[in-house]
C-alpha cells in the first residue's frame, strides 16, 4: 500500500476529516473505529476493524474458558465495571 501524505484541520467541534484519498487508500468507510494515540505533537489514529463473526466468536469462546479456569464469577464482572466506572 502506497504512504499517502495530506493536511486536514480540526473543527470547533473537534473533528478531524481524513482526507479522501487517505480513505480509499486504507478502505475505510463510515462507522469505522479508530484508537487514537497522542504524545507530545504527535497524534496517531489506528484503524481497528471489527471482527467478523467467526473471529468474534472464538475471541468469545477464549474469554469463556479462562473465566472457567480462574474461576470468574458474574459478581466478579459486575464489581470490576463498577470500579472501572468509579461507581460507589
Amino acid at each position: 500500500m502506497i504512504a499517502i501524505k495530506a493536511t486536514t484541520k480540526l473543527s470547533s467541534k473537534g473533528q478531524v476529516v481524513i482526507p479522501e484519498a487517505i480513505r480509499a487508500n486504507l478502505k475505510l468507510k463510515t462507522g469505522d473505529l479508530f484508537l487514537v494515540y497522542g504524545k507530545d505533537d504527535t497524534i496517531v489514529f489506528k484503524a481497528t476493524p471489527e471482527p467478523s463473526k467467526d473471529e468474534f466468536n472464538i475471541i468469545l469462546a477464549e474469554a469463556k474458558d479462562y473465566a472457567r479456569k480462574v474461576q470468574l464469577k458474574p459478581a466478579d464482572v459486575t464489581s470490576a465495571i463498577k470500579k472501572v466506572r468509579h461507581y460507589k
